[in-house]
């Protein structure tokens, strides 16, 4: 268990450390930095599901429009 402490601590200190430099760097809060993160991230995800929900919708009107018929007398 104390391993996994030290690992937990170990992370923590360096991933909120890259924040607080490239923060040092741009002349910001830390905060700033963190919360432009998150909101890229959930703004990324949302993208790549409205592209998917496009892809899914020209699809199915692809469907629509070219349905394959079994014999010359469905037409």
């Amino acid at each position: 268990m104390k391993l996994i402490t030290n690992i937990r601590h170990f992370f923590e200190k360096h991933g909120f450390e890259v924040s607080s430099r490239l923060a040092d760097r741009l002349g910001m809060r830390a905060t700033s930095v963190r919360l432009f993160f998150i909101y890229l991230s959930f703004f990324t995800v949302g993208l790549w599901f409205g592209v998917y929900l496009t892809l899914a919708f020209w699809l199915k009107l692809k469907d629509k429009i070219y349905t394959k018929r079994s014999s010359v007398f469905d037409l």
